[in-house]
């Protein structure tokens, strides 16, 4: 089974066929004009990382006071 890139229908096709348009859309996307250019690298936007303020490492004894009691899994 296949979905239609362009349409979204499913239909089904021939394995390794390399057909990704149903019958009826492929007429239609080869009337589409031809891209100018290859696209690029599809980049999701990232917001700055910013250290936290206040932020400190726990030290080895309060690390062995927490295991006391239960609290570091």
């Amino acid at each position: 089974m296949k979905y239609c890139e362009h349409c979204g229908g499913l239909w089904v096709r021939e394995r390794g066929a390399g057909v990704v348009f149903c019958e009826k859309c492929q007429p239609k996307v080869d009337e589409l004009p031809m891209r100018k250019k290859r696209p690029g690298r599809v980049r999701l936007p990232q917001a700055a990382r910013s250290v936290a303020e206040g932020y400190r490492v726990a030290s080895e004894d309060e690390l062995r006071d927490l295991d006391a009691v239960g609290g570091v899994a």
